[in-house]
């Protein structure tokens, strides 16, 4: 098939949307490399004359910045590293393997009801900060608010409903027959799911377990509802670099979010040929 060329007109939309959508990412980089004067000079400064790297060493080192003559951070933002690694990390091996069994039980075995499936969507049709303030309550009687494993927990319970009509709908498009194959060759219903199942949906499987970590990564309304302290994520550290005497540490808050973003960037560059077969399974029925 002959290549089709983009017209003028379509290159020029296309190279508008990548400068609309790529922007913001210059803008947060470009900050994270600039020294205190440039954060708020007026014309503003686009790129740095002289980068410097103090708004990351001001992360681990909370005293750094003051070499500029600006008022040191409140506290370390490895805390707050740490926790995301972790909350996010087991939260969705979790949710995705509570999704995946529910997905293959609700596909393959027709478990509960016809309304089962939109009874566990309907977890969020809830707005996040409706269900916060009960779930501190819970939380609090049960003794695991400011935990990490409160934290966990709520994101499992928030993105399982996600992950389960995900998975659900890519073990749908698998025809029954290849996993009964299996089990006539003498293998278990679980080995045949293990063996068969799995690896024909990786596809999607990768796809759901990216969005489901993009989803707790980026959490801010439950980290924020439910720490006071112990605990600490990148998104409710953003918020933190605003302090009395130096107003929103701008450079700080920027190399923070340079270093949110590398492992979702990193996540998606491993995948990405996982990803794009993950997004489009299904789209072809059989």
């Amino acid at each position: 098939m002959p290549s089709r060329r983009l017209s003028p007109l379509l290159g020029l939309l296309l190279i508008l949307a990548l400068v609309v959508t790529l922007f913001p990412v210059f803008w947060i980089v470009m900050t994270a490399l600039k020294p205190p004067t440039d954060w708020n000079a007026v014309p503003a400064v686009w790129i740095p004359a002289k980068p410097t790297l103090v708004n990351f060493r001001t992360l681990f080192d909370p005293e750094a910045i003051r070499e500029y003559g600006v008022g040191g951070v409140s506290q370390s933002a490895s805390a707050a590293v740490f926790g995301s690694l972790l909350a996010s990390t087991v939260s969705t091996a979790l949710s995705i393997l509570i999704g995946l069994l529910a997905a293959i039980g609700l596909s393959r075995y027709s478990s509960g009801s016809t309304a089962t499936p939109l009874i566990i969507l309907s977890g969020r049709m809830f707005p996040p900060a409706a269900i916060a303030v009960p779930f501190v309550i819970i939380f609090s009687a049960a003794h695991i608010i400011d935990t990490y494993s409160g934290l966990i927990a709520i994101y499992v319970a928030a993105t399982v409903p996600f992950s389960t009509w995900m998975l659900k709908s890519f073990v749908d498009d698998l025809p029954r027959e290849i996993e009964e194959a299996a089990m006539v060759d003498g293998q278990s219903r679980l080995m045949a799911h293990l063996t068969v199942t799995m690896p024909l949906i990786r596809g999607g499987l990768f796809a759901t377990t990216l969005f489901i970590f993009i989803l707790n990564w980026s959490d801010f309304m439950f980290a924020l509802v439910l720490s006071y302290g112990r605990i600490a994520t990148i998104p409710v550290q953003l918020a933190k670099y605003v302090t009395a005497t130096a107003g929103t540490l701008y450079g700080v808050q920027a190399a923070l979010a340079v270093l949110a973003m590398i492992p979702l960037v990193l996540a998606g560059f491993a995948i990405q040929s996982h990803l794009a077969r993950g997004m489009t399974f299904g789209a072809i029925k059989r």
